[in-house]
């Protein structure tokens, strides 16, 4: 089926959309337009809705809002937010009937005319996916770049030809319900992340899982050999299995050798890619992503384009952003640092010094076993808020290296607090990072807003 096909086949269909956020709203309006009957349901009442209520309304859209806006879902076509649980009782009850419960990334995954490149880990998958993105537009290919990056893709699949390629960024929360996979598959890695919105970590790595499972034997699976869990997949792949690795050779996939050089191996064959100091952006971490992506695109981008990108590219927004240096203090924006491993391989891995770390947030139900060691090896004074402080501090003073004060450990009652606290405490030759190890939603609606407000802050300064 075709996406005109598909549109035809809506025409007079109950459609629920359930949450009106980024990836729903856009649908929402071509369905509309598509001849679908609309019900779009939200959380959120018609006040905080505001302009939004009233478009919908103007489109012939029933609205089911407030806090039982998932009562009686009696659609035949019912399509979930990325951050609603698959396992609902309501999306249960609605599967039981025989609705159709679907998403967006979901149906276009069905429909897409052209390969599909997507990624997928706890860490890293942004910015290995723009990289991927910006390697293939260089080597003068027309790019999709949509998923979990914040842009949805189905509004735009009439746009796409087959000749085109579209490169995703898929979380748990999307692969969880998905039975197709991408051509290409790169799992950066995987470590404890969303077990508040995860039964358990098995159903975590079953979801990532689902980005290989359901390859044919010409798909293309990228795995990282230095992870645990990620090695684990191999099993699952029906196709071509490429590795990557910063600490050993693989012998198909890219890797780091022992000149700091980024080699590609194929059996037997060596070929030299570019030197790891090639790449703009700082940090280990940011060599795996490269490795990965170099895996991903080998035969579709030549080498000297991956170069020609890895001395280019500055990196992602939020992602250890250099906002300003004030009275010789030096301030960085790490909001993407949503799970303690995510700013113990950025940020706590990028200086030679002690910083000054802005940490704490809404509390994801990860361990902070491993963070507090790291804190009082790399950290010299610790700002603490938000709903995880308790768990921190208690992790970082039970850290065998911990003495007293050692970092110091200021507790604060807001960003604007934070940053005001981190000018008074740091001096000319410092560096201040935000990297909270937790997520935003305590606070802010997500870690973007979280990332503006503290460089808003710091050039207030």
């Amino acid at each position: 089926m075709d996406i005109h096909e598909f549109y035809r086949s809506i025409k007079g269909k109950t459609v629920a959309f359930c949450g009106i956020g980024g990836s729903n709203l856009p649908l929402v309006r071509i369905f509309a337009r598509h001849g679908a009957l609309i019900t779009a349901c939200d959380r959120r009442t018609r006040e905080q809705l505001g302009e939004t209520a009233v478009e919908l309304e103007n489109l012939g859209v029933r609205l089911k809002l407030g806090d039982d806006y998932l009562g009686n879902l009696d659609e035949q076509i019912i399509f979930r937010t990325p951050g609603m649980r698959y396992t609902m009782p309501e999306l249960n009850a609605a599967r039981s009937r025989g609705a159709a419960v679907t998403s967006e990334i979901e149906v276009f995954f069905d429909l897409c005319p052209c390969k599909i490149f997507a990624v997928t880990g706890s860490d890293g998958k942004t910015t290995t996916t723009t990289i991927m993105a910006e390697m293939l537009k260089a080597a003068g290919k027309k790019v999709h770049l949509g998923g979990n990056i914040g842009n949805p893709l189905l509004p735009e699949i009439e746009n796409i030809s087959p000749d085109d390629f579209a490169v995703v960024e898929l979380s748990s929360f999307q692969l969880i319900s998905m039975r197709r996979s991408p051509d290409v598959a790169v799992v950066t890695n995987v470590s404890p992340n969303h077990l508040d919105m995860h039964k358990d970590m098995q159903e975590y790595i079953d979801a990532k899982k689902n980005i290989v499972l359901h390859q044919n034997a010409f798909g293309r699976a990228v795995l990282n050999a230095d992870n645990e869990i990620t090695a684990g997949f191999a099993n699952a792949v029906r196709g071509e299995q490429l590795l990557f690795s910063r600490r050993k050779r693989c012998a198909y996939g890219a890797w780091l050798n022992e000149n700091n050089e980024i080699i590609f191996s194929h059996g037997s064959t060596d070929i030299r890619v570019m030197n790891a100091s090639d790449i703009k952006i700082p940090g280990d971490h940011n060599i795996e992503n490269y490795l990965a992506a170099i895996s991903a695109l080998w035969g579709y981008v030549d080498i000297d384009t991956m170069v020609q990108i890895a001395r280019s590219f500055g990196g992602v927004e939020h992602r250890n952003e250099f906002v300003r240096t004030l009275d010789g203090v030096s301030y960085y924006n790490d909001s993407i640092g949503t799970t303690p491993s995510r700013t113990m391989k950025g940020v706590l891995s990028l200086y030679d010094q002690k910083i000054i770390l802005i940490a704490g947030g809404y509390d994801k139900k990860i361990p902070f076993d491993s963070f507090g060691p790291a804190v009082v090896e790399k950290v010299k004074t610790l700002i603490l808020m938000g709903a995880t402080a308790d768990k921190i501090e208690a992790s970082v003073k039970s850290a065998p290296a911990y003495r007293d004060g050692c970092p110091k450990i200021i507790r604060v009652g807001s960003l604007e607090q934070a940053v005001e606290t981190c000018r008074r405490e740091a001096v000319s030759g410092d560096i201040v990072s935000l990297s909270p190890a937790c997520a935003s939603f305590d606070m802010f609606p997500n870690y973007e807003t979280r990332g503006e407000e503290f460089k808003k802050l710091v050039h207030m300064l």
